[in-house]
Parts: structure tokens; C-alpha cells; sequence
């Protein structure tokens, strides 16, 4: 079979970015096409090994954060791109839809879903630019007309794989089509391997882009006023001021990006992890961090939902305000925690589940 695989953009190295590696391992002789491709960033050095085609438009949109104000060009970026000579075609697709691009008759067309685009139907977005009239006026002309090709192309998909049951829900919302849960592939035993002999420290970690939506401030503060320290794995996203934020509140540490292995003793070493989004599609580091051994504190919405176990692996809380972080980090406190359990409920998210699951959708597709 010839096979292509699908991505948004090429530009920074996150959930999404992680299952698009695991499938370029699974099918090594399969391009990858894009909208563009950011030459340099994180994510093209993670790829640098496999073939990547942009769109004719990548040279337009890839600048600054072009991409997102341009993005009424997204039908025009991918219906020029032909795929009509391959027999599978595998997209990851979110925002960036990712889909729509041209295929042959012959040509099966499986998508597997992070989730549909957030700012289409009202979503909470890492970074609040509906709160500019401008941006308003221009959400209101320009996503009417991409929410008709947003549907328009999910009726070019034959098969739906989505990351989660909260995805799951919105792709029958707003598409009315059936889909198959997926979760995305966690490296479990890896991340055992390196907490095995790693002492716990007195710190939380958050792993995370630093956008506005994510509840990072209000933790800094909440740590700062308990006394504990925080370490923060992640870069600033486009607009966002909470970098700025976060350098003026004492005991948090900015590490920026760093690589898997880091990664890796930084979850084992931490006495808990926070993770705050509000509406996560699922949200892989909660899992990374109980591989690790580590409980965590989680927003009891989206697909932290999925994950993580109330008062066994984490604790859950119903806002992301400084109180309810502090009383959620005492209650934190109090709690002996399991590794064992810990590690149990990762391993039901592990890259092997998931590779073993995507080669038996994808040959069910194929025999339809």
C-alpha cells in the first residue's frame, strides 16, 4: 500500500506532534504533508528524519504567527494539495483541520481526531483574542465560511479515530459521525524505567505551553504563598503575556524546553504535577506523570477525566482559582499515594495499546 500521513503544521512539539511520531515510526516510508513547516523549530528537528511536503502556501502563512490571522486560507491550503496516488491516507487533525485535500476514489482516508477546531464552536482557547472588538467582527465573517468547509470535509473521511470519549462526544456533535477511542500513545514503560531510582523531591512540575487558559499563574501563586516550589516545562505561544507573569513570582523556575530524558526525571522527581486546563481533548502528561510515579492535581473536566482517578492516582478540583489550589495542594499533602496504582492506571495508555489498536482499525478500514 502507499501510504501518506497528514498534520496540521510543523511548528511546535506537543501532544498531537507525539502521536504524529509514533505514526511515522509505524509507517517510516510515509510523507508527511502540512500547511507549512517552520524550519528549525522543535518540532521540524524531531521530524528532521522523515520526508515533509508543505502546501504551495506554507511561504504566506509560516511567518510570525501568520498562520492564525490567515487562517480564512486554510480550504485554499489544503484542496491544493493532491493525495490521489496513495491507497491510505492517515491525518492528525485539530485546529488546523487538516483535512480536504484531494484523493482519488480509491483512496481510504482515515483521521485521527485530537479534536475539532476549538475556535469554530466556542471552545476556550489558550490565548483570549475574542476580547478585541476587531477580532470579533473578523470571527464573525470568516468562521461561518470555515465552519462549511470544516464540515464539508469531514464527509471525505471514511474512518474516525478520535484521542478520547470528550472527543469523541464533540465529533458527534458537530459532525454527526461515529468514531472509535484511540487514546494517544503514553511511552509508559520508558518513563517507569527512568523513576525507578530517582528520590522525590519537594516541588510540583507543570509541563505545559505557557498560554493564558491553563491555570499556570494562579498555581504559581498558590505554590509561592505554601512555600513550595515550582518547576514549569514549556514555551511561551504567540501573544501570550504569562511568561511575563510568572518571572516576577518568587520559587517558580522556568525551564523552557527540554528533552525527553530531562523530561522524564523531572516527572519522577516531583512530589506532585498539576495539570489545569479546563477543557483538555485529553491531555498526555497526567499519564506521563503517574508512569513516573507521580499523583497529580487535575481539573475535573475534559479528558483529565479519562485519566486520572479521584483520591487514587490525583486529586481532582472545580476551578483553577489561587484557594482552590492551595486547599487542593494541602489536601495533596495529606494523602499517602501508591506508586503501583500510579503505574497500573498509566500503563492503560501505553504507545503499545496504541499501536496495536491503530493497525487494527486501519486494517478493518482497509477490508471494508
Amino acid at each position: 500500500m502507499k501510504i501518506a500521513l497528514v498534520h496540521d503544521y510543523i511548528k511546535e512539539f506537543g501532544g498531537a506532534e507525539r502521536v504524529l511520531r509514533v505514526l511515522a515510526d509505524m509507517y517510516p516510508e510515509a510523507p508527511i504533508y502540512t500547511a507549512f513547516r517552520v524550519n528549525g523549530s522543535n518540532c521540524d528537528q524531531k521530524f528532521s528524519d522523515r520526508k515533509i511536503i508543505e502546501s504551495k502556501y506554507g511561504w504566506l502563512i509560516k511567518h510570525g504567527n501568520l498562520y492564525s490571522p490567515l487562517r480564512f486560507l486554510a480550504p485554499l491550503v489544503w484542496r491544493s494539495i493532491d493525495l490521489s496516488e496513495y491507497d491510505l491516507v492517515i491525518t492528525s487533525c485539530s485546529s488546523y483541520f487538516a483535512r480536504g485535500f484531494k484523493v482519488s476514489p480509491k483512496t481510504k482516508v482515515v483521521a485521527y481526531c485530537h479534536t475539532p477546531p476549538r475556535f469554530l464552536y466556542g471552545y476556550e482557547m489558550s490565548i483570549n483574542l475574542m476580547k478585541y472588538w476587531i477580532v470579533r467582527v473578523y470571527a464573525v465573517i470568516v468562521n461561518h465560511y470555515l465552519r462549511i468547509f470544516d464540515l464539508w470535509s469531514s464527509e471525505r473521511i471514511n474512518k474516525w479515530l478520535v484521542n478520547s470519549i470528550n472527543v469523541q462526544q464533540r465529533v458527534w456533535k458537530y459532525y454527526r459521525k461515529e468514531s472509535t477511542v484511540v487514546y494517544p500513545p503514553v511511552e509508559v514503560e520508558k518513563l517507569i524505567d527512568t523513576s525507578k531510582d530517582i528520590t522525590k523531591e519537594d516541588y510540583f512540575l507543570i509541563v505545559s505551553r505557557l498560554v493564558g487558559a491553563k491555570g499556570i499563574v494562579e498555581a504559581a501563586k498558590a505554590a509561592r504563598h505554601l512555600g513550595f516550589p515550582l518547576k514549569i516545562v514549556g514555551e511561551a505561544v504567540g501573544y501570550s503575556q504569562v511568561e511575563n507573569q510568572l518571572k516576577q513570582i518568587k520559587g517558580v523556575e522556568l525551564l523552557g524546553s527540554v528533552d525527553d530524558e530531562r523530561l522524564g526525571k523531572l516527572y519522577a522527581g516531583a512530589k506532585g504535577f498539576l495539570a489545569l486546563a479546563r477543557e483538555e481533548d485529553f491531555g498526555i502528561t497526567p499519564v506521563e506523570a503517574m508512569a513516573s510515579g507521580t499523583p497529580v492535581i487535575a481539573f475535573n473536566g475534559g479528558g483529565f477525566k479519562e485519566t486520572v482517578v479521584d483520591k487514587v492516582t490525583g486529586i481532582f478540583v472545580e476551578d483553577t482559582d489561587v484557594k482552590t489550589l492551595e486547599e487542593a495542594m494541602k489536601q495533596f499533602n495529606k494523602v499517602k499515594w501508591n506508586r503501583e496504582k500510579l503505574i497500573e492506571r498509566a500503563r492503560l495508555f501505553s504507545k503499545e495499546k496504541f499501536m496495536g489498536k491503530i493497525r487494527s482499525e486501519i486494517k478493518k478500514v482497509n477490508e471494508s
